[in-house]
C-alpha cells in the first residue's frame, strides 16, 4: 500500500509547494557523498557511508559496491496493525463505542494530527539531519561504524528511515500465520548483521526515492512501539498521557519519543520499576527525554524558556488502559460476543476462524451494529428490576432478545448476568458468565432452553397449512395410550409402552377442544390431538422454515413431545421464528452488522439476512388471528395490557414441565421480542419462587411489556393484513396517577 503525499505544517526540506519531494536518485547520491567530485573518494565514500560494517571487516571496496546494488531497493509497505472498534447507534444517529479490538493498540493518523512538539522531538532525538541526508545519516553511520569496530558488535547510526524499515520488516512478521514464522521473520529482521544493515540501508534509500520526508515521518510515528501492545504516536498519547498527538507538550513528546528509543527500558506504565518508577520520578525515561529536549534547544525547535519549563515539568503518566474486548461494553456486553462470533464465521475475513479473528483484530474495521440502544436500555433496566443476577440455591437465568420484523435486525438482547471471560472472576459467582443464553452454543451461547408451549406455534402452523381450521375440533382427551403418530421421516410412531401420558396445566379434562380454543388456553392434549391428525416430520419442517433449530447444532426432535417443546432452542431463534410470524410468514435470518468501513474508508461486504416464505400467506393470517386472541383473553393478558402505547400485536406464553423455565413471546407489525426466566443449572419451581419484583413465575409479564411499549412507541405498528385484530382490553387506572397502568390480574398460567 502506498504512501500517499501529505501536506507539511513545517519548512525543513519543503519545495515552494509546501509539500516535501521523494529524493531521487541523484539527489540520494547527493546527500551522501557530499558534494565530492571525483569518483575514486566517491567509491571509497559509497563503502564507507552506506555499509561501514562491511568496509571496517575486511571486505573489498569493489565487492561491497558490487554486493549493494544487488540488493532489492524496493520495500512492499503493508497495512498498519490497527484496532477494530464495535459501535452502537443512537436514535440521533451518533455511534457509541461497545468495545475495542486489537493485537496492536495504534490509532493511524495523519500529519495534520501530529502536534509540532511530536515532529521536533522525533528529529531532534533520532536524526537531527533527517531532512538533509537521503535515507542513511553519513555522520551517524560513522559514528555507529567506530563504535562497532572498537567494541566488535552492528552499532547504532540508524537513521529515521532506516529505523522505519526495521519496523516495516518486522511488522510484516506479525502478520505470519504461526509462531514460528514470526519468530523465525523476526530474527531475520533484527539481527546484528553486516547483511542485515546492509540490506535496511538499501531499502531506507529506495524509501527516500519513493516518498517523501513528511511521509516517512508520519509513518514512522504510526509504525513506532510504545512498549507493551501500544503501537503509534496516537496511541501512545492517549495511553500515557489521555491526550491526543496532537495536544502533546513539549516534555511529554520528548518523554514519548524516549520511549521508540529502548520500549523496555524507558517505558512509563510500570511505577514500581526500581530503575525507571514513580519512586525515582521514572529516571530513566526522564534521563532520555532530558537529552532530547537538550538536542531540541540545540537545534532551535524549542526557545531557552520553553527548554527550562520542560527541563523543570516532572514525568507524570496518566496511565488510560485502554478498553479491548467485549467486558468494556458491560450491560452490552452479551450482545458484542454475539458480533465477534458473527464476524469469525463471515469468509469474507479469512479462510478460518482464526485467520478471521486475527484479520479483525489488525485491520482497523469500524463495525456499526444493529443494535438499538432504546430497546436495549429499557430490556436491561427491566432485567435489572425484575431478575437478580443470582440467588442462593437456584443458578436463575433472564433472557430478552428483540428482533425487526422483515429485516432480521437484532435491536436488544440482554441477561442477568454479569459478562467476563476470565476463569477466576467467574468462579467468584455464578452472577458471572461468559455464556450468552440468547445465542446457539456455536456462537458463544448455551445449549438452549425448552421453550415450552411458545413452540406449539409451529404445530399450529402445519395445521394450518395442510389445509385445517381453527374451528376444527380433535379428541382432546388426557390419556396414556395415543396410538401410532404419523412420521414420513422416520416411519410410524407409537408411545403406549412408555406410558406417555401428558397433563393439562389446569387440568382440563376436555375432550373436544378446536384449534383456536387450544390456543387461546394453550391445551397440551389439544395440540397432541392435532399432530395426531398431521405428520410429525411436517412439524419438524415447519419449525426449520421459521429459522428454529437446536442451540447445540443437533437435529430437531420430532416426537410427539416436541409438539409441546422440549428441544433446547436458543431464545434468539423464537425471536426470529415469531418475527417471521409477524413478516406474513416470511421468515428472516439475524444479523447484527449494518455497516462496515475498513481503515482505508472504503464500505466492506457485510453478512446479509437471508429471508424465506415459511407458511402460507393465508395461514400466516389465521395464526395471527388465533396468537392475538392468546394476548386479548389468553395467557397472556397480563403482558398485553401493560403495554403502552397499544398496536396490533400477537403472542405465546411458554412454561416447561415443573415451571423450570418461563416464556412470553410475540410482536407487532414492526418488532418481536422474547422475554425468559430459565433455571441455567439445577431445579427450581418458579411457581413457588419469589424475586424481589414479584412472583418469579410472572417476571416475564412484567419485563415484555416494557421492551414492547418501548418498541411501539419508537417503530409503531401496522394492522395485520386480513387480520381482524380482537379489541384491546382497557387497562384499569390508577385514579391517583391517571397515566400509570396498573397490570391486569393474574392469569391461570399456560400449560406444561
Amino acid at each position: 500500500m502506498g504512501i500517499p503525499t501529505m501536506v507539511s505544517n513545517g519548512t525543513n526540506g519543503m519545495n515552494g509547494t509546501g509539500v516535501t519531494p521523494a529524493r531521487s536518485f541523484g539527489g540520494v547520491v547527493v546527500g551522501l557523498l557530499g558534494l565530492v567530485a571525483t569518483s575514486a573518494i566517491a567509491g571509497l565514500l559509497v563503502t564507507v557511508s552506506l555499509t561501514p560494517v562491511v568496509a571496517l571487516t575486511g571486505v573489498t571496496t569493489s565487492s561491497t559496491i558490487n554486493v549493494f546494488a544487488t540488493l532489492p531497493d524496493y520495500l512492499e509497505i503493508e497495512p498498519l496493525a490497527q484496532r477494530s472498534n464495535i459501535y452502537a447507534t443512537q436514535s440521533d444517529g451518533s455511534p457509541v463505542l461497545l468495545a475495542t479490538l486489537y493485537d496492536q493498540n495504534r490509532v493511524e493518523v495523519g500529519w495534520e494530527d501530529i502536534g509540532q512538539n511530536v515532529k521536533d522531538a522525533a528529529i531532534a532525538g533520532e536524526d537531527p539531519r533527517f531532512y538533509e541526508h537521503g535515507g542513511v545519516d553519513l555522520q551517524g553511520t560513522m559514528r555507529g561504524a567506530m563504535t562497532t569496530a572498537f567494541k566488535g558488535s552492528v552499532q547504532g547510526g540508524s537513521s529515521i528511515t532506516q529505523q522505519y524499515v526495521k519496523n516495516v520488516l518486522v511488522q510484516k512478521c506479525e502478520m505470519l500465520p504461526t509462531e514460528e514464522e514470526i519468530s523465525d521473520c523476526y530474527e531475520a529482521a533484527t539481527v546484528t548483521t553486516a547483511a542485515r544493515k546492509l540490506k535496511e540501508m538499501r531499502l531506507a534509500i529506495g524509501v527516500e526515492k519513493k516518498y517523501a520526508k513528511n511521509d516517512i515521518l508520519r509513518q514512522y510515528l504510526n509504525i513506532a512501539g510504545f512498549g507493551g501492545r501500544v503501537y503509534g504516536i496516537e496511541a501512545a498519547a492517549s495511553y500515557y498521557y489521555g491526550r491526543t498527538a496532537a495536544d502533546l507538550t513539549v516534555a511529554q513528546a520528548a518523554s514519548l519519543l524516549s520511549i521508540v528509543n529502548n520500549p523496555g527500558k524507558f517505558r512509563l506504565d510500570r511505577p514500581a520499576s526500581e530503575t525507571n518508577g514513580a519512586a525515582n520520578g521514572y529516571q530513566d525515561n526522564r534521563l532520555r527525554r532530558d537529552y532530547i529536549l537538550g538536542s531540541m534547544l540545540k537545534y532551535g525547535k524549542i526557545t531557552r524558556a520553553e527548554f527550562d519549563a520542560a527541563i523543570a515539568a516532572p514525568v507524570e503518566p496518566n496511565i488510560n488502559e485502554p478498553s479491548t474486548g467485549c467486558q468494556t461494553a458491560g450491560a452490552n456486553a452479551y450482545f458484542c460476543d454475539y458480533v465477534i462470533h458473527v464476524l469469525a464465521e463471515d469468509p469474507v475475513f479469512g479462510a478460518d476462524e482464526e485467520a478471521r479473528i486475527t484479520n479483525i483484530r489488525r485491520g482497523g474495521f469500524d463495525v456499526y451494529t444493529t443494535l438499538d440502544l432504546d430497546l436495549q436500555n429499557a430490556a436491561i433496566t427491566t432485567m435489572n428490576d425484575n431478575v437478580p443476577k443470582s440467588l442462593d440455591g437456584w443458578d436463575v437465568g433472564g433472557v430478552i432478545s428483540s428482533v425487526e420484523v422483515g429485516t432480521g435486525r437484532v435491536l436488544a438482547m440482554t441477561q442477568n448476568k454479569d459478562y467476563s471471560q476470565d476463569p477466576e472472576v467467574q468462579a467468584a459467582g455464578n452472577n458471572w458468565s461468559s455464556v450468552n443464553y440468547n445465542t446457539d452454543f456455536a456462537t458463544g451461547g448455551s445449549r438452549g432452553f425448552q421453550p415450552g408451549s411458545t413452540y406449539k406455534v409451529f404445530t399450529l402452523a402445519e395445521w394450518l397449512n395442510t389445509g385445517h381450521s381453527l374451528d376444527e375440533r380433535v379428541d382432546s382427551a388426557p390419556r396414556s395410550q395415543w396410538g401410532t403418530f404419523n412420521d414420513s421421516c422416520l416411519g410410524p410412531q407409537n408411545y403406549d409402552s412408555e406410558g406417555w401420558s401428558p397433563k393439562n396445566d389446569a387440568n382440563e379434562s376436555g375432550g373436544n377442544y378446536s384449534a383456536l380454543e387450544s390456543t387461546i388456553g394453550s391445551i397440551n392434549t389439544g395440540f397432541i390431538g392435532m399432530a395426531k391428525r398431521l405428520d410429525l416430520c411436517g412439524i419438524r419442517k415447519m419449525a426449520e422454515a421459521f429459522g428454529v433449530h437446536r442451540a447445540d447444532g443437533d437435529p430437531l426432535s420430532q416426537s410427539a413431545s416436541a409438539v409441546i417443546g422440549t428441544n433446547e432452542i436458543a431464545p434468539l431463534s423464537m425471536a426470529v421464528a415469531f418475527a417471521g410470524i409477524a413478516n406474513q410468514g416470511v421468515t428472516c435470518s439475524p444479523i447484527v452488522i449494518d455497516k462496515m468501513i475498513d481503515s482505508a474508508g472504503t464500505e466492506v461486504p457485510i453478512p446479509e439476512s437471508k429471508c424465506a416464505q415459511s407458511v402460507s400467506p393465508e395461514a400466516d393470517r389465521q395464526m395471527i388471528a388465533a396468537l392475538n386472541q392468546v394476548l386479548t383473553k389468553g395467557t397472556a393478558v397480563q403482558s398485553n395490557s401493560a403495554t403502552v402505547p397499544y398496536v396490533p400485536m400477537f403472542g405465546k406464553t411458554g412454561t416447561t414441565d415443573g415451571a423450570k423455565d418461563t416464556w412470553m413471546s410475540g410482536a407487532s407489525s414492526k418488532v418481536a421480542t422474547v422475554v425468559g426466566v430459565v433455571t441455567v443449572t439445577g431445579d427450581a419451581n418458579q411457581r413457588a419462587r419469589d424475586f424481589f419484583s414479584g412472583p418469579a413465575a410472572t417476571a416475564r409479564h412484567r419485563m415484555w411489556p416494557v421492551v414492547m411499549s418501548v418498541a411501539n412507541a419508537k417503530y409503531g405498528g401496522d394492522p395485520f393484513p386480513g387480520v381482524p385484530i380482537a379489541p384491546v382490553p382497557q387497562a384499569e387506572v390508577d385514579e391517583e396517577d391517571p397515566g400509570q397502568d396498573v397490570p391486569a390480574p393474574d392469569v391461570p398460567d399456560e400449560n406444561d
